[in-house]
C-alpha cells in the first residue's frame, strides 16, 4: 500500500519488480568446438590446443581467427593472449605474412579503447620492418582517436602523406574524424577541402566533429551543404544532425530536418527516433516526443532513458515515473542511466520509499562502483534529509571523486548545517570550480557577506577562474555591503575575464549597483540588457524604489507593460516600497487595487505589508488600521510592527498601545518590536513606562541591537558603532567633529534631542547624539578622502532625524555629496538637500 500512495503512476508490483530485478548473467556453458561459439578466454584456450594439436596452428588464416576471437572477448587478458599468439607465430615463420596479423591486433586493441597498447604495437611492427598498408592506417587513428592522442595522431597524417596515401577516401575519412573528435575541426574542415571525392562518411564525420566540438549551427549548414551537393545522407548524417538541433534547442529547425528524412528515403531506425524524442524534450515539445515515443514499435532501453531523463530534468518526475512503469511491464532491464533517473525522481519526490528501492537495486546488481550512482544516491539521501545514511554511502564509495565530495557539502547546506559543509569543503583533497560555487553561495546565504568576498579573493589566489554563478554570489554580496569600490572592481573583473552576462548576472549586477548607491550605472546595465524578464525589470524598480523615485519606478512598470512582460508578486512589493519612499499614496492605492482587478494576481501579506508603511508613512494611520482588520490572511508581527513605527513618527501613542496589544496576542518573541515600543514611550517622555519594556527585553536576554555605520576607503572597510570609540583614528575623528558641529551650528542646526532615548539631562543628549555612528563614520570619510569624493555610508538602522539634518547641512559646508543608505533606502545628500525630500 505504502508503494501505491507514492505515486498514481507506479505500483507496488512494479517497484517489486525494481527491488527484485538482477541484470542478465552471461551464461557458462561448454564450447561448441568453433571459435566463434568461445564465450570466455578458457573456452578460447581449449580450442587453442585442440588447433594445434591437429598441426592447425601455423596457417595464417588460423591464427588470424584466434586472434579476432580474443578480439571479440574485448578483456585485457584476451588481448595479452592474443599478443602472445602473434609473437609465437612470428617466431615459427620468421616474420612471414604478419602485417595481416598485426593489422588484427591494432584493431582489436582499438575497439576497446586501448589506444596506447595499439600505437606500442604499430611502433613495434615498424621497428622490426613491416611496412602498414591503407587497412592499418584507419584502426590506428581509431585508436589515436578514442585516447585524444592528438600528437600521435599528427604524426600518423604525416605517415600518410609521406607513404603516398592522401588519396585513399577510408583514410581520409579517418583523419576527418580523428581532427574532429580530438577538438581539431579547423584541421578536419581542411582535410575535408583537399579531398577530391567525397562519400557520406566524409560529410557525417566532418558534421559530427561540428556537432560534438559545439558548433552545431554549423552542423546543420554543412548538412544542408550536403544535401545541396547531392549527397545522400544516412541515418547516422541524421541522428548527427537532429542532435545539433537538439542542442541548439531550434524547434523550428528540427522540424525541418525531420522532413528530410522521408524526402530523402532514409530509413527510420530505433537510433534516429532516439534522437528525434531527445530533440522535442529538448526544444520543450514534450507532446510530439511522446507521440513518436508511444509509435515507436520496437522500443529498446535507450529510447526509454532518453525520454525518461529529459522528464527528470524538466522537472517531470512523475511522467518520468510512467516510463518506468512501461519499461519494466515490457521486461526491459533498468540499466546504470535508468537508475540514475529514478534515484533523481525520488530525490525531487522527496520519496526515501522509492530512494531505498533504488538502493537495492544498486546493491543487487553490483552498480554501486560506479561514482555517478553513488553521487546520485548521496543527493537523493541528503534531499530526503537522512544525512547520516548519505554519509554512509560517502565513506563506502572506493574512488571518492570531486563530485561526491561536492554532493555531501551541497547536501549539509541544503539541510541548514553551514559549518559541517565548511569541515567538508576544507577537508577536499581537490576542489573545482562547482565546490567554491557552491561554499561562497552558502556564505551569501547565511549573511556572512565579507566572508563570502574573502573566500572569492582566495579563489582568485589559488589561479580558480570564476564563473557566471561565481559572480551572481559575488555580485550579491557586494550588494549587501555597500561597498561602491568593490563593485566597480566586480564589474571590470567581469568585462576583462570575458564573463558572459547572461541575464540572471546582468540583473544581479543592477541590484549591486542600485545597492551601492550607484542608480546611474545600475540603469546603464539594465537598459543593455536584451530580451528584460520580470526579475530585471524588478531589479530596476528597486533600484529607483532605492533612490526614493517613485515616479520614475511607476514609468519603468507602465513600459515593462508595455513591452508584454507579465508582472508577478515580486515586482509589485518593489514597486509599492517605491510608493511608499517617494510618498505617492494614491498611484500605491491604484497599485494595491490593480493587482487583482487588472493582473489578477492576490495580494500576498508582504503586500499588505507594503501599503500598511505606505499609509501610515503618509499619517493615513486609521486608513491602515482599517486595511489591517480587512486582511483575508491573519496580520503578523511584522504587519503591526510597520504600523508601530508609523505610531512613533506621528506620536500616536493610543494606537501604538492597541497596536502592542495585538502583538502580545501573537507571542512574538520579536526584539526589534520591543524596542520601538521603548522608543516611542521614550519619544514621549514616558520613562517609567520605557523602564517597564527595557526590563521586559532583560529577563527575556534580549539586547538592543547598536547602530552601526561602515564606510570604505580605498577598499577597506571602516566600521564604526554609536558611541564606541575604539577606532585606532578616533583622535582625528574627534577632532573633526568637533569641527563639524561648529560649522553647521553656525549654518543654523539645532541638535533634535528627541533622538536620544535616554532620561539624561540635555548636555550628556547632545555628547550622545554627536557620537551616532553614522557622524563618526561621515567624520572619518572627511579626513580620509579627497576634496570631491563622494563619501558613501552604509548604516544598519534608519537614519535618525537629527543625523538626518545634520548630513544635509555637512554636504553643503563641506561640498561634499554624501551617500547614507540605512535599513530602509538611500538617502543622496547634495548642497543642503536631500534625494527623499525629507520623506523618509
Amino acid at each position: 500500500m505504502a508503494a501505491t500512495s507514492l505515486s498514481p503512476v507506479i505500483t507496488s508490483q512494479a517497484l517489486k519488480d525494481l527491488t527484485n530485478q538482477t541484470l542478465p548473467k552471461t551464461n557458462d556453458s561448454s564450447p561448441t568446438g568453433s571459435l566463434k561459439d568461445c564465450r570466455n578466454l578458457t573456452e578460447l584456450r581449449k580450442l587453442h590446443c585442440q588447433i594445434a594439436k591437429q598441426g592447425l596452428i601455423h596457417r595464417p588464416s588460423t591464427v588470424a581467427k584466434l586472434i579476432s576471437t580474443c578480439t571479440a572477448l574485448g578483456t585485457f587478458e584476451s588481448l595479452v593472449y592474443a599478443k602472445n599468439i602473434l609473437n609465437q607465430f612470428r617466431y615459427d615463420n620468421q616474420n612471414d605474412g604478419t602485417l595481416f596479423l598485426y593489422n588484427s591486433l591494432i584493431r582489436g586493441y582499438s575497439s576497446i579503447g586501448l589506444g596506447k597498447e595499439a600505437i606500442r604495437l604499430y611502433l613495434e611492427m615498424l621497428t622490426l620492418g613491416i611496412s602498414p598498408d591503407k587497412y592499418t592506417f584507419p584502426y590506428l587513428l581509431s585508436a589515436c582517436t578514442k585516447i585524444s592522442a592528438t600528437a600521435e595522431g599528427f604524426q600518423v597524417h604525416g605517415s600518410v602523406i609521406k607513404m603516398g596515401f592522401q588519396g585513399d577516401m577510408f583514410i581520409l575519412n579517418s583523419l576527418i574524424h580523428f581532427y574532429a573528435e580530438c577538438g581539431e575541426i579547423v584541421m578536419g574542415q581542411k582535410v575535408f577541402d583537399e579531398m577530391i571525392d567525397r562519400n557520406v562518411v566524409s560529410w557525417t564525420s566532418l558534421i559530427c566533429g561540428y556537432a560534438r566540438s559545439g558548433l552545431a549551427k554549423e552542423a546543420v549548414e554543412l548538412f544542408f551543404e550536403m544535401v545541396e551537393e547531392g549527397t545522400r545522407p544516412n541515418s547516422v548524417t541524421m541522428v548527427c544532425v537532429i542532435s545539433a538541433c537538439a542542442k541548439l534547442r531550434d524547434l523550428e529547425l528540427g522540424e525541418r530536418v525531420r522532413g528530410y528524412i522521408s524526402s530523402l528515403g532514409v530509413k527510420v531506425n530505433t537510433l534516429m527516433v532516439n534522437s528525434l524524442v531527445d530533440m522535442y524534450m529538448k526544444c520543450g515539445a514534450f507532446d510530439t516526443a511522446k507521440r513518436l515515443f508511444d509509435e515507436c514499435e520496437q522500443k529498446n532501453l535507450v529510447v526509454c532513458n532518453t525520454i525518461m531523463s529529459n522528464y527528470v530534468h524538466s522537472g517531470m518526475v512523475r511522467e518520468a515515473l510512467f516510463i518506468l512503469e512501461e519499461m519494466l511491464r515490457q521486461r526491459l532491464v533498468p540499466d546504470r542511466v535508468s537508475i540514475l533517473s529514478t534515484i533523481s525522481v525520488s530525490a525531487q519526490l522527496g520519496s526515501i520509499f522509492l530512494g531505498k528501492c533504488c538502493h537495492a537495486y544498486v546493491l543487487r546488481n553490483g552498480l554501486e562502483g560506479w561514482d555517478s550512482i553513488s553521487n546520485a544516491l548521496i543527493d537523493m539521501y541528503m534531499k530526503c534529509g537522512k544525512q547520516e545514511v548519505a554519509f554512509a554511502v560517502f565513506h563506502r564509495m572506493a574512488n571518492k571523486t570531486v563530485v561526491s565530495w561536492n554532493s555531501v557539502m551541497a547536501g549539509y547546506i541544503r539541510n541548514g548545517d553551514l559549518s559541517s559543509a565548511w569541515e567538508v569543503f576544507n577537508n577536499m583533497p581537490e576542489s573545482d570550480l562547482v565546490s567554491w560555487n557552491t561554499i561562497i553561495s552558502a556564505l551569501v546565504q547565511e549573511s556572512m557577506f565579507e566572508q563570502a568576498i574573502e573566500l572569492f579573493r582566495t579563489m582568485q589566489n589559488k589561479g580558480i577562474k570564476a564563473d557566471r554563478v561565481t559572480m551572481v554570489s559575488i555580485a550579491s554580496a557586494c550588494g549587501y555591503l555597500g561597498a561602491l569600490d568593490l563593485a566597480k572592481w566586480i564589474h571590470a573583473y567581469i568585462k576583462m575575464n570575458k564573463i558572459p552576462c547572461d541575464i540572471r548576472l546582468s540583473t544581479a549586477l543592477v541590484d549591486m549597483f542600485a545597492r551601492c548607491g550607484d542608480p546611474s550605472t545600475a540603469m546603464k546595465i539594465f537598459n543593455n540588457i536584451e530580451n528584460r524578464d520580470v526579475s530585471a525589470w524588478t531589479a530596476a524598480i528597486g533600484a529607483m524604489a532605492m533612490e526614493g523615485n517613485g515616479n520614475q519606478a511607476i514609468e519603468l512598470f507602465n513600459k515593462m507593460l508595455r513591452q508584454g512582460v507579465k508582472p508577478d508578486g515580486v515586482v509589485f512589493v518593489g514597486l509599492l516600497t517605491a510608493c511608499s519612499h517617494g510618498g505617492l499614496v494614491e498611484q500605491g492605492r491604484d497599485i494595491f487595487k490593480s493587482m487583482t482587478s487588472v493582473h489578477k494576481i492576490s495580494p500576498q501579506i508582504v503586500h499588505y505589508g507594503c501599503m500598511v508603511d505606505l499609509l501610515g508613512r503618509a499619517g493615513f494611520l486609521e486608513e491602515a488600521l482599517d486595511l489591517i482588520k480587512l486582511m483575508p490572511m491573519e496580520p503578523n508581527d511584522v504587519i503591526w510592527g510597520s504600523l508601530l513605527a508609523a505610531c512613533r513618527m506621528h506620536r500616536n501613542l493610543d494606537m501604538a498601545g492597541y497596536a502592542t496589544e495585538r502583538m502580545k496576542e501573537l507571542a512574538s518573541d520579536r526584539t526589534g518590536i520591543q524596542v520601538l515600543l521603548s522608543n516611542i514611550y521614550a519619544s514621549a517622555g514616558k520613562w517609567t513606562d520605557v523602564a517597564k519594556v527595557r526590563r521586559q527585553l532583560k529577563e527575556k536576554g534580549a539586547r538592543k541591537v547598536p547602530g552601526s555605520s561602515s564606510i570604505e576607503v580605498n577598499g577597506q572597510i571602516h566600521e564604526f558603532t554609536s558611541g564606541d570609540e575604539s577606532h585606532p583614528e578616533m583622535m582625528h575623528i574627534a577632532a573633526m567633529l568637533d569641527e563639524m558641529h561648529c560649522r553647521v551650528e553656525a549654518a543654523g542646526h539645532a541638535p533634535d534631542l528627541s533622538n536620544v532615548l535616554l532620561n539624561v539631562d540635555e548636555e550628556e543628549k547632545e555628547y550622545v547624539l554627536s557620537r551616532h555612528s553614522e557622524k563618526l563614520a561621515i567624520a572619518f570619510g572627511l579626513i580620509s578622502t579627497d576634496q570631491g569624493t563622494p563619501i558613501r555610508v552604509v548604516k544598519n538602522l534608519r537614519i535618525c532625524s537629527d543625523c538626518h539634518s545634520f548630513a544635509k547641512l555637512v554636504s553643503k559646508t563641506y561640498n561634499r555629496e554624501i551617500i547614507v543608505r540605512d535599513n530602509n533606502r538611500f538617502h543622496f545628500f547634495q548642497i543642503g538637500v536631500c534625494s527623499c525630500n525629507d520623506y523618509w
